[in-house]
């Protein structure tokens, strides 16, 4: 058997060999034509003058397409290996990608789910290809014409054997109804897909596709027989993230900017389809009106004030090197997205945009602001990316007006300023001369007073426009500046659409609603409606319906039959009643500090901000107690023990060495509510927020007698990002009196020290004990957050030749906390143990 081995070995060495030895003809042939094509290609370039730029352009493009397109392989190829494999290997093989259960505890598994996705995935691909030829094919097809790209159309569609996995379900149970059920689905398909379509006559396809998104699935209303369910409605919460490879002759597109624009154009008919306010309804039961499902359910308004922007990143190449911007913001909530103007040659723009957001869920939905540089081209794929910003809307539903300053994410410098209102809807009349006068305070912005919702059930009768054939009737609803086109019904004088909209009205007093019967096979007009909204303030709840209407400039019997509902937008007030929907976790848009203890008879409350550290030992940094001098000096500024507004906290120490007596954060919050005037606008008059006053809470130098930092931790589960707040030094040590240090405060994020991870405070001149207040952030993901730890630096400017020695440092172990709530510490600053860069 091993000469048997040594002889197969021998052989497979054997062959190579040979062929070099005796290179065919045709090998020959080959490397010859090669050679003159070369040869011939610069022979050519040379006699034609061309210049360098045909050669190295090329060149340059192809190999930034070739790099792109293998990251972009890289990813599609572990997204389809984790949809091929258990879900045990996914837990093994990607901890930063692990499904939604892992992290989020009332998020269940569904592997059984998966199992019956497999098993019905074959009649789920029949009902998909029928969903792309008739609704998205159409759709994709106009949105491509309006960039000269046309004659869009599907050849095959096939969506392959790998069905989608469901990540994770959660079911709500709280603040419902009794005739509904809600969960979310955390679905993720990433398939052997094989799409062919034709585009500008030239044939190519797309392959490797991939959708991630969240899911809703709302089952109403529960009946008491079978199905028990009167039907569903689907939706997306937020725009699902869309991926895929081009291939055949369009393949030459596959680059950025021109695959973006295909990709765009999916997503917009996605959202039409079922991104909130869009659903996608589903009947079960005919005993249930189809009103039910697809008459619009607003739950509010978000309205928005895009004010400015600072310190965004210089883009625009000049003469001398950096220039600056070209910025302009696109704001997207759900299916709804708005775009500012650019503002030219400008790092500090100030846009003063206005936008209103029809909010049908307020769980869950987020508003996305995005900030680009603008280049002259096609459009967004052409411009720089600077940077964007996510919120919670539940945030703003729990603070009624929220006026925030927003970080800017994949950006190394910028920040927005938001102004947020929530406004709920009333079917109370009263409120409706409050929101008139409201909208009329804010100048150059056309808001909203109420929302009118609008049920399309059918026509009746319809002339037909030649004699002898039926019309292809479709109808566009127009109320103010916004226009809904309905499906084409094809061959039918009386069709049935069944659709809902939902418009925002400036003023229901004045405003009119029209509908136009067009027939696209000859483009004439079938009818037309126009409705005054201000009739549905006279109806009982300002409601309607199913009212057949009489259409104008059509048959004698031709008619329309429409459902309409009118509310009216509420003051915004602050609400406490949005379920949570990741651990409770302080607003992001607050300063990370302490919270207002509940009220307490028994003396002093116990914060609740307590390290989590291995039994039986003490953090080297964190502070531990109180000493009777901290008490003292506390008393000195206004402190009394029996006043719950003020908290001393106090954790046990595990040691009796006087050292580890240390003083733990103590900062005061004083509500304070500011006094609406009449002259200001809705925005000026904020509600009540916060004031910090921070006392002298330490008399203790520390450990080191280096002096201390106060810090602020705290995590976003949601967002995955880390944020830190540097709020103050104390008792840092005067050896000189002559030379009072110039302090700032550094941050590394470590494992992995680089520039990227860097952050750095303002210097604070001629002072011992600076205040900072300044807040950093890094976007870790949460299986990586136990395996780092913050590098905390206190340097001086003031250092011989302009050198910046270290006062002192602390580093910040992650994995001590628990971060479903903010940390607010001390921490003794020790000698640097670590090179600087």
């Amino acid at each position: 058997m091993a000469s048997d081995n040594k002889m197969t070995t021998t052989s497979k060495f054997a062959l190579p060999v040979n062929r070099d030895e005796d290179p065919g003809v045709l090998s020959i042939i080959y490397r010859f034509f090669k050679k003159v094509a070369i040869v011939g290609a610069v022979y050519l370039v040379g006699y034609m003058q061309w210049s360098v730029a045909w050669l190295l352009g090329p060149v340059v493009l192809s190999v930034m397409r070739d790099q792109w397109r293998k990251d972009s392989e890289y990813r599609r190829n572990l997204a389809k290996s984790a949809a091929l494999s258990s879900e045990k290997d996914i837990v093994l093989a990607r901890l930063d990608d692990l499904p939604a259960w892992v992290f989020f505890p009332d998020v269940e598994r569904a592997e059984w789910l998966n199992r019956i996705l497999l098993q019905v995935w074959p009649n789920v691909n029949h009902y998909a290809r029928t969903l792309l030829k008739e609704s998205i094919e159409p759709a994709v097809a106009e949105s491509l014409a309006n960039y000269k790209l046309n004659g869009f159309k599907f050849e095959r569609m096939i969506l392959g054997t790998i069905a989608p996995r469901v990540g994770g379900v959660k079911v709500y149970d709280k603040n419902l109804s009794r005739d509904e059920i809600i969960m979310d689905v955390d679905i993720f398909y990433a398939g052997d897909c094989d799409i062919s379509f034709i585009l500008q006559r030239i044939r190519g396809g797309i392959k490797d596709l991939q959708i991630h998104g969240m899911m809703r699935v709302v089952m109403k209303p529960l009946i008491s027989k079978i199905p028990l369910v009167g039907g569903l409605q689907l939706f997306f919460l937020n725009n699902p993230s869309i991926d895929f490879n081009l291939v055949g002759a369009v393949d030459i597109l596959d680059m950025p900017g021109f695959s973006d624009l295909l990709r765009r154009c999916i997503v917009e008919q996605v959202a039409k389809m079922m991104v909130l306010p869009n659903k996608l309804p589903i009947k079960l039961s005919d005993e249930i009106p189809t009103v039910d499902l697809r008459m619009p359910e607003p739950e509010g308004v978000l309205r928005i004030h895009l004010v400015q922007a600072q310190n965004l990143m210089r883009k625009d190449v000049s003469m001398l090197g950096k220039g600056k911007s070209d910025p302009y913001a696109i704001i997207t909530v759900g299916a709804q997205q708005w775009k500012t103007k650019h503002i030219d040659n400008n790092i500090n723009p100030r846009w003063e945009f206005w936008c209103e957001a029809l909010i049908s869920s307020r769980k869950g939905q987020v508003m996305q602001c995005e900030v680009w540089d603008w280049d002259p081209g096609m459009g967004i794929q052409n411009d720089d990316y600077l940077g964007r910003c996510i919120l919670d809307i539940s945030q703003v539903v729990r603070a009624g007006r929220l006026d925030t300053w927003q970080t800017l994410q994949q950006a190394k410098t910028g920040k927005v300023h938001l102004r947020l209102s929530w406004h709920g809807l009333s079917t109370n009349l009263l409120d409706l001369s409050h929101a008139i006068t409201e909208t009329q305070l804010v100048k150059n912005a056309e808001l909203s007073s109420a929302v009118v919702s609008v049920y399309i059930d059918s026509c009746k009768h319809l002339p037909n426009a030649r004699p002898g054939s039926r019309p292809d009737p479709y109808l566009t609803v127009t109320v103010c500046k916004k226009t809904e086109n309905t499906a084409v019904q094809m061959r039918t004088d009386s069709p049935v659409y069944e659709i809902g909209y939902s418009f925002l009205v400036q003023n229901p007093e004045i405003d009119v609603m029209e509908i136009k019967v067009m027939d696209q096979k000859t483009g004439s007009q079938l009818g037309q409606l126009t409705f005054g909204i201000s009739s549905l303030l006279k109806q009982n709840n300002l409601t309607m319906v199913n009212q057949p209407m009489n259409l104008q400039k059509s048959g004698p019997e031709s008619k329309i039959i429409l459902g309409l509902q009118l509310k009216i937008l509420k003051e915004a007030i602050k609400e406490e009643d949005v379920e949570e929907e990741t651990p409770t976790v302080p607003n992001e848009t607050e300063p990370l500090l302490p919270s207002a203890p509940a009220e307490s008879t028994d003396g002093p409350a116990t914060a609740p901000l307590v390290p989590l550290t291995p039994p039986g030992t003490v953090s080297a940094n964190a502070s531990v107690t109180t000493t009777n001098s901290d008490l003292q000096n506390l008393e000195d500024s206004g402190f009394n023990p029996t006043n719950p507004s003020h908290v001393s906290t106090t954790f046990p120490s595990t040691t009796t060495d006087d050292t580890s007596n240390k003083s733990v954060p103590v900062e005061e919050i004083i509500k304070e509510v500011d006094v609406p005037q009449e002259s200001q606008m809705p925005y000026e008059r904020e509600s009540p927020k916060l004031v910090h006053r921070t006392s002298s809470l330490t008399t203790s130098a520390g450990e080191a007698g280096l002096g201390r930092i106060l810090l602020s931790l705290r995590y976003s589960m949601q967002n995955q990002i880390l944020y830190v707040v540097v709020h103050k030094i104390m008792n840092i040590p005067l050896k000189d009196p002559t030379n009072v240090p110039d302090p700032y405060v550094k941050l590394y994020l470590l494992p992995g020290r680089s520039k990227d991870s860097k952050r750095k405070t303002q210097v604070i001149k001629d002072s011992c004990m600076p205040e900072f207040d300044e807040q950093f952030e890094w976007a870790i993901p949460l299986a990586e957050l136990h395996s780092r730890q913050v590098e905390v630096t206190v340097a001086t400017h003031k250092g011989f030749l302009g050198g910046s020695p270290v006062i002192g440092q602390v580093l910040v172990h992650l994995n001590q906390y628990d971060f479903r709530e903010a940390k607010t510490l001390w921490f003794d600053l020790l000698p640097e143990s670590s090179p600087r860069e």
